[in-house]
C-alpha cells in the first residue's frame, strides 16, 4: 500500500499566486519588495510579518493578517477549489531538461529521523526549532498548507520520471501555469480518480523518499500532529544541487586573526587570485574579506564519518564555532542558497553589509541520497537543490 495519496480538499492557484519558498531568500528586505509587487503571492501568506504593512511586527503578531489574506485570496477567485486529486507537475526552461513531479499528501508516521527509526520517509538534517515553530503556527492558524516538501523517489526514480513526462505530454493544457523569478515555466495538470491516479501514486511511493527540500516543514507535520504533509514528489534525474554558502555580518576576531586560528587548527590557508568563487570540488572552502581571497583545506577530525568531514560540517565546527565562537544559529550567519552567485556574496561583504563570505563547493546529488538512505544527518543548509518546487500553487486544506 502505497504511503502517498491524494489531496481530499486542494486549491489550485488560477494565476498570480506562485510565489518562492519562505526560506529561500538571504535578505528580508526581499521579502517585503516580492510581496509589494505581487500582495496575491502565496508568499505574503507564509511571511506575513514581511509584508509591507507588518514590518516591525513579530511573526505571531502578523497571523491573523495571513488567515486574511488568504481567505480574500479564496473568495476573489485566486484559487479554484478541487477534490480527491493529485497534480503532475513539470518545470521547463530553456536550454534544461524538464523536471517532473506529482504535488500529493504524504504519510507523516513514515517520517524516519534515524536507522532505528522506522518509516520511508528520510529525514536527516539539522533545522532550526523557530522556523519550525512557526510553521506549526501557520498550518494552525490558516488551516492550509502552501507550500511542499520535496521528496525524492529513490527506488523508483527513473520509472517515475518516464511516467510523469508521458503523462503531462498526453494531458493537454495545464490547469494553471506559473513563471518563477529565473523564468522557468512552472505548469501543473490535476487528475482525479482513477487508473492513471492510482498508478502514479504507487510509482510515487513505491521506495524510500528522501527529503530533498522542506526539513522544517515535514518536521513541523509532526510537531503539528498532521497525518499528512503536502508534498512534491520529484526523481534523482529532475534535480540539481547548486552551492549552499554562508555570509557572516559580524566577525568576532580581526581576518588575520581568523586565518591564525585557522592555521593552528591544522587548516592549510594560502591567498588566491580573486575574484571570489565557489571552489570546483570539495575538500577546500573559499573564504572572501576585505577584497581577499583565502583558500582554507579544513582539518579533517580523525576517525569521524564521511559525513562528519563533509565541507559544511568542517566550517560549521572548525571556522563558526572554534575559530569565530558562534553557533550555527547565530543571527549573524546567513545561510545564502545557489540562487545567489558569488558575485552577489562578494557584494554584499564590499557594501559593508557583511564581513565574511564562505563559499563552499556543493554536495553532489549522488551522494546526498547516499548519506540519506545511510541514515545519516547531514549538517543544516547543505544542500540547495533546483529547480525548486514553487510555493502557492497547489495547496490543501487541513479540515
Amino acid at each position: 500500500m502505497t504511503i502517498v495519496h491524494p489531496i481530499s480538499r486542494a486549491w489550485i492557484t488560477t494565476g498570480g499566486t506562485g510565489a518562492q519558498n519562505y526560506d529561500e531568500f538571504a535578505d528580508d528586505a526581499e521579502i517585503t519588495s516580492i510581496i509589494a509587487d505581487n500582495p496575491h503571492s502565496a508568499l505574503a501568506v507564509e511571511m506575513p510579518h514581511r509584508a509591507p504593512e507588518s514590518v516591525g511586527r513579530s511573526f505571531a503578531e502578523a497571523l491573523p493578517v495571513a488567515v486574511e489574506r488568504l481567505a480574500e485570496a479564496k473568495a476573489d477567485g485566486s484559487y479554484t477549489p478541487a477534490e480527491q486529486v493529485i497534480a503532475l507537475y513539470r518545470i521547463t526552461a530553456p536550454g534544461e531538461a524538464p523536471a517532473y513531479g506529482i504535488f500529493a499528501m504524504v504519510d507523516t508516521a513514515q517520517i524516519s529521523t534515524s536507522a532505528d527509526e522506522p518509516g520511508l520517509v528520510i529525514r536527516n538534517e539539522d533545522v532550526f526549532i523557530e522556523k519550525v515553530r512557526e510553521r506549526v503556527a501557520l498550518a494552525k492558524a490558516t488551516g492550509h498548507l502552501l507550500s511542499p516538501v520535496l521528496l525524492l523517489q529513490t527506488a523508483r526514480g527513473d520509472e517515475l520520471h518516464a511516467a510523469l513526462a508521458a503523462a503531462t505530454d498526453r494531458a493537454g493544457a495545464p490547469a494553471a501555469t506559473d513563471v518563477d523569478q529565473a523564468g522557468r515555466t512552472h505548469a501543473v495538470w490535476l487528475v482525479g480518480p482513477g487508473p492513471e491516479q492510482d498508478e502514479l501514486t504507487a510509482l510515487a511511493g513505491g521506495g524510500e523518499l528522501v527529503v530533498a527540500d522542506g526539513n522544517h516543514r515535514s518536521l513541523a507535520a509532526q510537531t503539528g500532529g498532521l497525518p499528512r504533509f503536502l508534498a512534491v514528489v520529484t526523481t534523482p534525474g529532475s534535480v540539481a544541487i547548486q552551492p549552499y554558502n554562508r555570509l557572516v555580518s559580524e566577525l568576532t576576531v580581526p581576518v588575520p586573526e581568523l586565518l591564525d586560528r585557522l592555521r593552528a587548527a591544522g587548516a592549510e590557508v594560502r591567498a588566491v587570485p580573486g575574484p571570489a568563487s565557489v571552489p570546483a570540488a570539495g575538500g577546500t572552502v573559499h573564504l572572501y574579506a576585505g577584497g581577499e581571497v583565502h583558500a582554507v583545506t579544513l582539518p579533517p577530525t580523525p576517525g569521524a564519518s564521511a559525513v562528519d568531514n563533509l565541507d559544511h560540517a568542517l566550517v560549521e565546527r572548525v571556522v563558526l564555532r572554534e575559530a569565530l565562537g558562534l553557533d550555527p544559529g547565530d543571527k549573524r550567519i546567513t545561510y545564502v542558497g545557489g540562487d545567489y552567485p558569488a558575485r552577489w556574496l562578494a557584494g554584499e561583504v564590499d557594501a559593508g553589509r557583511a564581513e565574511l563570505a564562505i563559499l563552499i563547493a556543493p554536495v553532489t546529488v549522488d551522494d546526498f541520497v547516499s548519506v540519506n538512505l545511510a541514515r545519516q544527518k547531514l549538517p543544516r543548509k547543505s544542500t540547495w537543490f533546483t529547480p525548486k518546487a514553487r510555493g502557492g500553487l497547489v495547496l490543501t486544506q487541513l479540515a
